[in-house]
């Protein structure tokens, strides 16, 4: 498929009939990025939890909610974003009745990397966030501490403007509700410097 005949739709039936690695075995689906093709705003995430898994829609679940609620107080609007994860299929293990998100590994990570570079591609945004270490150390590089280096603009030939967070997830996993709170704000904080950039606004 060259260039030239790319679109989200044909790269969202691509995805879904890949075997590229072993997750796609015990997902439910693979789970395709959402939003529209001029989006100038990308964000990217790790991979789908058990929800998105289940509805085949990225960031639906808890820390969809959060990311949703934090978006919406900076002016942010989800449907004007474009919103995706470096892993398409769900990798988790069994606890009981549930399924526990396991972090993709390296072969499992460069297996789909072709995937979210097309996305970038055909999207071409003008704002790329990534979401949490995973995001971060694939698309700037394995040296990156999103912890240190978060909230602040980054030089990269990926777009004009690229910024990287923390993932919603780790705010839920917060201790207690007073640093869960503390790591929201800060959160908001960093998608702030995101709304606050002019060439974030809609077409």
């Amino acid at each position: 498929m060259s260039q030239d005949t790319v679109t989200l739709g044909s790269l969202r039936l691509a995805v879904s009939e890949c075997r590229g690695c072993d997750l796609w075995q015990r997902a439910t689906q693979a789970v395709f990025g959402e939003g529209g093709r001029r989006s100038r705003v990308m964000l990217v995430g790790e991979q789908p939890g058990d929800m998105e898994d289940r509805e085949g829609r990225p960031f639906v679940g808890p820390a969809g909610k959060l990311l949703d609620q934090a978006l919406a107080e900076v002016g942010l609007d989800r449907d004007l974003v474009y919103i995706t994860n470096v892993v398409k299929h769900f990798k988790w293990e069994p606890r009981g009745k549930r399924r526990i998100h396991s972090k993709p590994n390296r072969e499992q990570i460069e297996a789909c990397r072709p995937w979210l570079d097309a996305e970038i591609r055909t999207i071409q945004p003008v704002v790329l966030v990534c979401l949490g270490a995973t995001a971060a150390q694939t698309l700037i590089g394995p040296a990156f501490r999103v912890r240190q280096q978060r909230g602040a603009w980054i030089a990269s030939p990926l777009a004009p403007r690229v910024l990287a967070t923390v993932h919603p997830s780790s705010i839920l996993r917060e201790r207690d509700e007073h640093a869960r709170a503390e790591a929201f704000a800060r959160f908001v904080m960093d998608l702030k410097v995101v709304a606050g950039d002019p060439t974030a606004g809609p077409v």
